[in-house]
């Protein structure tokens, strides 16, 4: 009895290496994370004139990488500043093609068809193939994701990206830059690793204005910055099964 207790034991602490994700009887987390220090800029809703444009400047003078995470229905137009994200370096994730939630939260095959359509959208701007698999449920996944949503995401690869900093100009644009300053040194969960939640709309040039500030406050606080790739541990919140 007692070898076959510790085989049990053996074999659930394998099961734990194996599934990075903590399991629980009523809810799912994200996988661990390391303790290294290291910021992402994210900007939703894009890409949008000046605005974006103004961000993008911001960030090649600081160089500094930041991921975009597109619109569908904004590309028509701006075509060259969609170009200029991709040409710079900085990584592309995917927010649905319409942004209307009464559509792309009907269901997860309704959903699904939104990012299929924005990344179709993207590729066939740039003139690429790139498989984007990172995405951003518009508002967050809070009160969204689910078992069944989860499920149908995995099994087609897509790795969530919600934040844990918000600069809360989504809406809230014209604040001040100094509360945008503010708001980017507030973690809700103290982890080291921090995802900030910006926007690129038209109503977010002091977003912009803010900008050089936050990279100084980070980099002066000995992070490093990264865009978001195939290697980035996914993070979103809490779900009840």
């Amino acid at each position: 009895m007692k070898r076959i207790i510790q085989t049990l034991f053996l074999l659930l602490l394998s099961l734990c290496f194996i599934f990075p994700f903590s399991l629980s009887a009523n809810s799912i987390t994200p996988p661990q994370e390391t303790d290294e220090k290291v910021v992402y800029l994210t900007f939703d809703d894009g890409p949008t004139p000046k605005v974006t444009e103004q961000i993008l400047d911001v960030l090649k003078a600081n160089d500094v990488k930041a991921t975009f995470f597109i619109v569908g229905k904004e590309i028509k137009g701006r075509e060259a500043i969609l170009k200029r994200i991709y040409e710079e370096g900085h990584g592309i994730g995917l927010h649905t093609y319409s942004h209307n939630f009464k559509i792309i939260y009907k269901n997860p095959e309704s959903f699904i068809m939104e990012m299929e359509k924005v990344k179709s959208t993207i590729n066939e701007t740039l003139g690429t193939h790139l498989d984007i698999k990172a995405i951003r449920f518009p508002g967050g996944s809070a009160g969204r994701l689910n078992t069944k949503f989860y499920n149908a995401l995995c099994a087609k690869g897509y790795c969530i990206y919600d934040w844990n900093v918000d600069l809360q100009d989504g809406i809230k644009g014209t604040l001040p830059p100094s509360t945008f300053v503010k708001n980017a040194k507030k973690c809700q969960d103290g982890r080291m690793r921090r995802i900030i939640l910006a926007h690129c709309n038209g109503n977010n040039k002091n977003t912009a204005l803010a900008l050089n500030d936050i990279i100084t406050y980070y980099k002066q606080e000995g992070y490093i910055f990264k865009a978001i790739d195939h290697t980035t541990t996914p993070y979103f919140y809490r779900f009840k099964k």
